[in-house]
């Protein structure tokens, strides 16, 4: 357990629940945060935005739980066992996490067909970078193609012990592959292959069906109460 100081945002519509007003606590900028600090900060429940880290603080709303997976013992469910199948020719390339044109320009398809009424449909190169990358993470963008052709980037953050899954998007085209869903897939073998434990998912929220599939990834963990507890499906 480490101690860093914190300070509390205002509160804000939830993006996740309807009629809730949403708080984070923020480890302050003035603190130096590594790799190192930051990987033990994922363990209590926080995630970074760019370089902000952050952990929710929502007065009578602990809907976001910290969800995790424990990489060795995970088996693919069937319908993961058919995305292996049908991206068994994807090809996947790890790549420093610095601002690529063809990213971007894919990122803003992907926004505005996935996610128009959201702020970042129109982001800008820097609202982009801020957004997925950071100044002391240890950090990879992991390129997906498809025939050659760019089809998804990962973004991932790489821990002694874990990897975390930062975020995904891609080329509208290739929906029909479930990118998001393979590059789970990806990540959870590329851990246990490098002996990683864990793979952090972010947080799971059982009532807003894009957080909740995440218990579909078994065996999943979930931190609550401070403790990291087996989760069932179901």
């Amino acid at each position: 357990m480490i101690s860093i100081p914190l300070f509390l945002s205002k509160p804000h519509p939830c993006s996740y629940l309807d009629d809730i007003a949403a708080q984070s606590a923020f480890v302050h900028p003035a603190y130096p945060i590594t790799t190192e600090i930051y990987g033990q900060l994922l363990e209590q429940g926080f995630r970074r935005s760019g370089d902000d880290v952050y952990i929710p603080q929502c007065g009578g709303c602990n809907a976001c739980v910290p969800a995790r997976i424990e990489v060795k013992h995970f088996r693919p469910k069937r319908t993961q066992k058919r995305c292996l199948k049908k991206n068994r020719d994807t090809q996947a390339v790890i790549k420093p996490a610095i601002y690529d044109p063809a990213h971007y320009a894919m990122y803003l398809r992907y926004q505005n067909t996935r996610h128009n009424a959201g702020s970042m449909a129109n982001a800008s190169p820097e609202d982009y970078v801020n957004f997925l990358g950071s100044s002391w993470c240890n950090t990879c963008f992991v390129e997906f193609s498809i025939d050659g052709e760019l089809a998804a980037i990962a973004v991932v953050d790489q821990f002694a012990n874990a990897w975390s899954a930062v975020y995904t998007f891609f080329e509208p085209k290739f929906a029909d592959y479930s990118l998001g869903v393979y590059a789970v897939l990806w990540q959870i073998e590329q851990a246990r292959l490098q002996r990683k434990d864990y793979l952090y998912l972010g947080f799971w929220i059982k009532d807003c069906q894009k957080m909740a599939y995440k218990m579909d990834y078994q065996p999943l963990q979930l931190l609550q109460n401070r403790v990291w507890t087996a989760a069932e499906a179901g």
